[in-house]
């Protein structure tokens, strides 16, 4: 409890940090929100009482505070084009980024986890020099162009997916999935290229320690050697990747949501951007900040789980 503390402790600066700057880029931005609520025909007169009722002629320091006071009471605030709140518009679109994210991930690690293992045991084979080929040719591919390739294969070629569109899962299970098929392997054959690569160095160096030399000079079978000694004190380099990929694919769903008519956080950030929807804008921000620093925070408690030398050291 007392490293669990202590870990807390310091999301505080860092979420404040991140308040300051989200607030400060967003009102950098050109443009003027009256005007686009109002028309570019919109009297002068009329523009002042928009300011004015937004707060957009105070002081940048005293709206920051006053923003920061509603959101500290749970208000995000309303969206300025649609005036739909902001917190509403999150919810509302947060399970499709969820579960977009949670089945990249599942793929990611499906496929990182066994072929990381097999690189790492045949190191400097045939085996391990096809899958770290095939992982470096999928790291340089950027994820808009990825996707292009996966609709024109399955989608266009053999019509077995759809390119675009969302189901429920009110509508089923399986049309739900079909529609997140295309978009998560968009994601996670670039993810599992990292993975799959730390997995294996670490390993490669797990394998050369003594307590596993020991364990095959016991005899024990060498599935049980990689997979039960040598696996778990390999996986530290990769939680901390695991838990760093949540923003790159925070940052992913911006263009894969777009390019799959995904109604998700992403789309609605791009759209809000595109509308010049300040505070829609900041409160997006903020909502996937916040939930990055939450999974690095859920990283460092797993490796007090898996380690027992770090709680004890840090307690």
């Amino acid at each position: 409890m007392r490293f669990l503390q202590k870990k807390l402790m310091h999301l505080i600066p860092v979420m404040f940090l991140v308040t300051v700057i989200t607030f400060l880029f967003v009102n950098l931005l050109p443009g003027d929100v009256a005007y686009i609520i109002l028309g570019e025909e919109a009297t002068p007169e009329a523009i002042a009482i928009i300011q004015e009722e937004l707060r957009l002629n105070e002081p940048m320091l005293l709206r920051y505070l006053w923003w920061m006071g509603d959101v500290l009471s749970g208000d995000f605030g309303n969206s300025f084009i649609t005036q739909e709140p902001v917190m509403e518009a999150l919810l509302g679109r947060l399970p499709v980024t969820l579960e977009l994210m949670l089945i990249t991930q599942a793929i990611a690690v499906l496929l990182a986890l066994p072929l990381g293992v097999l690189s790492a045991y045949r190191a400097g084979r045939p085996v391990d020099r096809i899958v770290s080929g095939a992982a470096f040719g999928m790291l340089s591919i950027p994820n808009f162009m990825m996707a292009i390739i996966l609709i024109f294969i399955f989608a266009v070629t053999f019509g077995a997916l759809p390119a675009t569109g969302y189901e429920p899962i009110s509508e089923g299970l399986w049309k739900n999935l079909r529609t997140f098929i295309l978009p998560s392997l968009t994601l996670a054959l670039i993810e599992w290229c990292a993975l799959m690569r730390l997995l294996r160095s670490d390993m490669i160096a797990t394998l050369q320690e003594e307590f596993i030399t020991v364990a095959r000079a016991k005899g024990l079978p060498y599935r049980r050697i990689l997979f039960t000694h040598a696996l778990k004190p390999s996986l530290f380099s990769a939680i901390t990747l695991f838990g760093l990929n949540v923003a790159s694919l925070i940052s992913g769903s911006l263009v894969v949501e777009t390019i799959f008519a995904l109604p998700g956080i992403g789309r609605l950030l791009v759209d809000s951007v595109f509308s010049r929807d300040y505070i829609m804008v900041q409160g997006v921000v903020l909502f996937a900040a916040i939930g990055f620093v939450l999974v690095n925070f859920l990283v460092d408690a797993l490796y007090a789980v898996l380690d027992p030398r770090i709680r004890h050291e840090h307690a």
